[in-house]
C-alpha cells in the first residue's frame, strides 16, 4: 500500500472513530442533563415540603437536600468537562455537524442551569420571607434593618430579649430555631447561586473559544481550497502552454 492510501485510511480510521466517540459523548451528555432536570424537580419538591413543615419533619428532609444537592453539583461539573471534551476533540470536515450538536447538547445544558438557577432563586426569596414572618413573631415592629440582619445571620439581640419574657419564650424559642435553620439554608443557596453563575460564564467562554476554533478550521478550509484551485489553473496552464496545439 502507497504511503499516500496509508494515509487517506489512517484518516478515514480516525473519522470512524471520532465520529463513534462524538456519538457516545452526547448521549452521555444527554442522559446527564435529563438526570440534572430529575435532580432539580426533586429539589423543588424537597423545598416545598421544608417550607411546609415544621421543626422535627425538617431534619431528615434538610439532609435529604444537602445529599442531592451535592450529587447535583457533581453532575453539573460532570457534564460541564464533558462538553469541553466535545468542544476540544479533533475538527474534522464536518464542521457544521459538529457546530450542530455542539449547540444543541450546549443550549439543552444552559436550559437545565437556568431551570436550577430559578428553584433557588424562588426558595431564597420563599426563605427570606419565612425568616421576616418569625422575626415579628417576637417583634412585630421589627423594621427593614432587623430584618436583612436577621437575613444575613443576625438578630440574635431580638431573640434574646423575646426568651427573657416568659409569657412569650416558647414561641420565641420555636421562632429563633426556625431562622437559624432559613439561615443556614440561605447561606447554601447564596453559594449554589454563586456557582450557577460561574458556570453560565464558563460557559460563555467556551462557546467563544469553540466558535474562534471552527472559524479558524473553516478558514484554513477555504484556504486550501483556494490554493488548490491556483495550483490546479497553474497546472493546466503549463500543460497548454506546453502543449502542440498552443504552438
Amino acid at each position: 500500500m502507497s504511503r499516500d492510501r496509508l494515509a487517506a485510511a489512517r484518516a478515514s480510521f480516525l473519522k470512524v472513530v471520532y465520529n463513534n466517540f462524538a456519538e457516545l459523548l452526547v448521549s452521555s451528555i444527554q442522559e446527564g442533563i435529563e438526570r440534572l432536570n430529575a435532580n432539580v424537580h426533586q429539589i423543588s419538591t424537597l423545598h416545598g415540603r421544608i417550607m411546609n413543615t415544621i421543626d422535627s419533619g425538617q431534619s431528615h428532609d434538610n439532609a435529604q437536600l444537602d445529599q442531592l444537592a451535592a450529587e447535583t453539583r457533581t453532575l453539573i461539573n460532570s457534564l460541564k468537562d464533558r462538553i469541553k471534551t466535545l468542544e476540544r476533540a479533533p475538527l474534522g470536515a464536518d464542521t457544521q455537524m459538529r457546530r450542530n450538536r455542539l449547540t444543541f447538547v450546549r443550549s439543552k445544558f444552559l436550559e437545565a442551569l437556568q431551570n436550577y438557577q430559578r428553584v433557588e432563586q424562588e426558595y431564597r426569596v420563599k426563605s427570606r420571607q419565612r425568616v421576616e414572618r418569625q422575626l415579628k413573631i417576637v417583634k412585630s415592629d421589627a423594621t427593614p434593618e432587623e430584618v436583612a440582619a436577621a437575613v444575613e445571620g443576625g438578630g440574635q439581640q431580638i431573640f434574646a430579649q423575646a426568651l427573657t419574657t416568659s409569657s412569650r419564650y416558647a414561641e420565641g424559642r420555636m421562632a429563633y430555631r426556625e431562622v437559624q435553620e432559613r439561615q443556614t439554608e440561605i447561606k447554601k443557596m447564596e453559594e449554589t447561586l454563586a456557582e450557577l453563575a460561574q458556570l453560565f460564564i464558563d460557559m460563555g467562554t467556551l462557546v467563544e473559544q469553540q466558535e474562534e476554533t471552527i472559524v479558524a478550521v473553516e478558514q484554513t478550509a477555504m484556504k486550501v481550497e483556494e490554493d488548490t484551485g491556483k495550483a490546479t489553473e497553474q497546472t493546466w496552464k503549463a500543460v497548454l502552454s506546453a502543449s502542440p496545439v498552443s504552438h
